[in-house]
């Protein structure tokens, strides 16, 4: 594997020979209080500035100068000439051991401090730094040795009204030594703190220029003014990408993350955090930093500094590396317990109460080397941000109102986002808001981020619909009544509106919520909503009908078990049926009916005060039977006969191929494999549905017995049979044999006997059986090896391969076949294996071949022979 390593390079020199010193620098400041006069503000300003460990006294600068600029018109206010004031040397001092090469990381860390008496202005100021040169050859940069920087600040002045002259700027992090993987997913830390509590937003910014190569213009005094001009990226890089597509930056939290790049180089990166101050942005800071890219492996245990388990106690670990050479995996769970640990790439553990515990994991790559690292896991479950919204239309503010919930510690912060799109400044930080928009608006995102006292935070986000006029929720917009009935209605809007139901007459209560209506025709009724200005109506219309009547279907017949749908045709609202026997429902309209007898169903419908009656008659018919008889199991090419019992006017049996007799309930079956056979009956009592029953006819494969190939033996031989293919046997004839139940029974032939074929009979367990046969040919001679002296490969099936005769052997250690210049054509150690005349392919010409063999006897002694054949074709 490759590794990257990030380094942080600001390039600001004073000449060309001087670019390469320089890696790193920043600005910041702090308010220090109001100045002796009147409307002026004090501040500390500090540059960081960051130097090879190798600089030379002549490549150190002494001084910096610092310009500060009115942020309304972009004129030069004062140019100071800083000194430095402190220095200090950081090393990365603690590698990996699986790393190699060991790079070298050393930075030189120079500070400029000054402090200024600035009056306070409308629009601040921006303060600047300039120098020239950066490195040659940044990867995303062209001409970069030619590529001067600027780094910049702001302090805030008056935004809306308000003045920000006491703001203190983000400090960054010093997290400048970091190794990360080269082409695989890396996270760096980017963040800075807020002394002011001000909300941090970071984004990735252009690479600005600044100084020149001439000695005048390597150091400008004073440096010049905003705006400023963008470094030239090459192509795939931008400032919004400095790290090509797959790397990007983390808004809130500034931490850098993705597939870092391939190609070895520097790269540059900048970054600008912006503060906002109750929604408000009031400055931003930037920083410029160079990464490098170097080749180099490692074993690489990486978690994030801290997870958070808000919502359960269960939390699944896994090792950010994708590192493919680690081979195992140490995890300590960090409870005291040293049971509590897992050997899992990714294990999951449940804690057993709450509260802060620290993870180690060690991993090891192939080859032994280790890598380990650290975590905290805060476990407090049972909290989740949420919140909800109370409003009329965009007229009036929205009260936003939190509704996050905590099992442990205290909800202590609120971080909102109304999801205005016309401004920036839609934001608060309150428990429970207002905001007011500016225009209806649909579907906007709505978030809060919402914090607790044990470091818990959740996000909730809602889509919105912000409205041009209150909304109203009616229960329904068409109804029914009867001419002799009054009506309540109902109208739910936002808590201050202020309701007027049209037209006047027949109803009471037309300035409520909640007016009684008693139309003798139908009527629409239209209610207008008032909510401080915000306007809106809808409407309600009554049917009304002087009379209902009920319509069923006529009486039918289903059969028992089975359920119809009872559905009246009528204006009734309410039903009532009788008897309830089998009914699912007896107060619906369209109730599910599964009677058991036959039985007559009333129904009552009502409309109010208006009522109607209607009756069904439904008949229950059983369903036919039959029976089935048992399953059964048969033997390979046997049959059986099935047996079924039915009162039915109809049957039918199926699979049907292989039956004889399907017309009748006692058929012969003789499948062949496993099968169901199914009796299917039909009556013609009124229940038209068919009922079935099975038989399950269980196969039993064919036997398969094998006996083994025909061999030969020699006089007063024992042979070892060994059958397979049952779980029982029975071999015939008994002469010699020692046991003919065995699988594997000893034979043994005396003189007299030429050959016999003894014949196997192998068992199922259910009884099924097959037979084969083997044949012993006996020859009186000793133990000997028979080789032919010439054989015919032509393909026609006779004396085609050459294969030596075991007499009386139990193993053969090989038959070799050479021809006359000693080249090896063929060698087998198996039984029955012989040679076909053939080399690698190709046929061999007619002419003698030499062969020699080796075997052991049934009495341990070795036998050798060998001599020639002849082959012809």
């Amino acid at each position: 594997m490759k590794i990257l390593i990030l380094v942080l390079v600001l390039s600001f020199a004073a000449t060309p020979l001087m670019a390469n010193h320089l890696k790193g620098g920043w600005i910041s400041y702090e308010y220090l209080g109001p100045g002796a006069a009147s409307n002026t503000s004090n501040y500390s300003i500090t540059i960081n500035q960051y130097l090879d460990c190798n600089s030379t006294q002549q490549q150190i600068d002494q001084e910096v100068f610092l310009g500060i600029y009115n942020l309304d018109n972009n004129s030069l206010l004062q140019t100071l000439t800083v000194t430095r004031t402190a220095t200090s040397i950081d090393t990365k001092l603690s590698f990996s051991p699986c790393i190699n090469p060991v790079p070298t990381i050393c930075y030189r860390i120079d500070k400029f401090t000054t402090t200024v008496t600035l009056p306070n202005n409308t629009n601040g100021y921006t303060l600047t730094v300039q120098r020239c040169c950066r490195i040659a050859g940044i990867v995303n940069v062209s001409n970069s040795s030619a590529v001067g920087v600027s780094y910049t600040n702001t302090i805030p002045g008056t935004v809306n009204g308000q003045g920000y002259y006491n703001n203190n700027s983000p400090v960054f992090a010093q997290r400048d030594t970091a190794v990360i993987c080269y082409n695989s997913p890396f996270t760096f830390d980017f963040s800075a703190t807020d002394i002011d509590g001000d909300s941090l937003v970071y984004r990735f910014t252009e690479g600005i220029i600044g100084g020149g190569q001439g000695n005048n213009q390597a150091k400008p005094n004073p440096p010049s003014g905003p705006p400023y001009g963008s470094v030239p990226y090459n192509g795939g890089f931008s400032g919004l990408s400095p790290l090509g597509a797959a790397v990007g930056i983390n808004p809130t939290t500034g931490i850098i993350s993705g597939k870092a790049p391939s190609q070895t180089g520097d790269y540059v990166v900048a970054v600008e955090v912006e503060e906002y101050r109750n929604g408000v942005k009031i400055g931003a800071t930037r920083k410029e930093i160079h990464i490098t890219v170097a080749n180099c492996s490692l074993a690489a245990a990486v978690l994030d500094p801290e997870y958070i388990s808000c919502d359960s106690y269960t939390n699944t670990f896994f090792n950010q590396s994708t590192n493919s050479n680690i081979a195992s995996y140490l995890w300590d769970f960090g409870t005291g317990n040293p049971l509590d640990t897992s050997h899992a790439p990714t294990p999951t553990y449940t804690y057993k109460d709450t509260g802060v515990f620290t993870v180690k994991l060690k991993v090891t790559a192939t080859g032994g080397c280790t890598d380990s690292t650290t975590t905290r896991v805060r476990v407090f479950p049972g909290f989740a941000a949420d919140f909800n919204i109370n409003g009329s239309c965009f007229q009036n503010p929205y009260t936003f109102g939190d509704a996050t919930t905590t099992s442990y510690g205290v909800v202590d912060s609120w971080r909102w986002n109304f999801g205005d799109p016309a401004t920036l400044a839609d934001t608060s930080r309150l428990k429970n808001p207002q905001y007011k928009y500016g225009s209806p608006l649909s579907n906007i995102s709505i978030s809060l981020i919402a914090t607790n006292s044990k470091g818990c935070i959740d996000t909730v986000t809602k889509t919105y619909s912000v409205l041009d006029k209150p909304l109203i929720s009616l229960p329904f917009r068409d109804t029914l009544i009867c001419s002799i009935d009054t009506l309540y209605l109902k109208a739910t809007s936002s808590a201050n509106a202020t309701f007027a139901w049209t037209p006047g007459p027949y109803i009471r209560n037309a300035s409520s919520a909640t007016p009684y209506v008693f139309p003798k025709d139908t009527t629409t009724y239209v209610v207008n909503v008032n909510d401080n200005g915000c306007i809106n109506s809808d409407s309600v219309k009554v049917n009304v009908l002087q009379a209902i009547s009920v319509q069923l279907r006529p009486d039918t017949t289903i059969c028992r078990t089975d359920s119809i749908n009872l559905r009246p045709e009528s204006h009734g609202l309410n039903f009532v049926w009788s008897p309830a026997a089998g009914l699912n429902n007896a107060n619906i309209k369209y109730p599910t009916a599964a009677p058991l007898n036959d039985i007559t169903y009333n129904v009552l419908a009502r409309l109010g005060n208006c009522t109607a009656n209607g009756a069904i008659r439904v008949k229950v018919v059983p369903y036919p039977t039959v029976v089935a008889s048992q399953d059964t199991t048969l033997c390979f090419a046997q049959t059986v006969q099935l047996h079924a019992a039915t009162v039915a006017a109809k049957h039918t049996w199926s699979p049907a191929a292989s039956m004889l007799y399907t017309n009748t309930l006692h058929p012969l079956a003789g499948p062949q494999r496993t099968t169901t056979y199914v009796i299917s009956v039909t009556d013609t009592l009124g229940c038209p549905k068919p009922v079935s029953d099975s038989i399950l006819v269980t196969v039993i494969p064919q036997v398969k017995a094998f006996a083994g190939n025909d061999t030969a033996i020699v006089s007063g031989q024992p042979l070892q049979l060994n059958a397979t293919g049952g779980t029982t046997y029975r071999w015939t004839p008994d002469i010699g044999i020692n046991n003919r139940t065995l699988a594997n029974p000893v034979v043994s032939l005396g003189e007299g006997i030429d050959s016999l074929v003894y014949t196997v009979r192998a068992f199922t367990p259910e009884g099924c059986y097959g037979d084969d046969d083997i044949k012993v040919v006996v020859f009186s001679t000793q133990p000997d090896i028979f080789v032919p002296t010439a054989f015919t490969p032509n393909a026609d099936g006779k004396n085609d391969i050459l294969r030596p005769i075991l007499v009386g052997m139990k193993r053969l250690d090989f038959f070799r076949i050479y021809n006359r210049w000693g080249q090896l054509l063929f060698n087998t150690s198996e039984i029955g294996r012989g040679w076909d005349g053939t080399y690698e392919g190709s046929k061999q010409g007619s002419g003698t071949y030499v062969f020699v063999t080796q075997a052991v006897n049934y009495k341990d002694e070795l036998v050798e022979k060998k001599g020639t054949i002849v082959l012809i074709r």
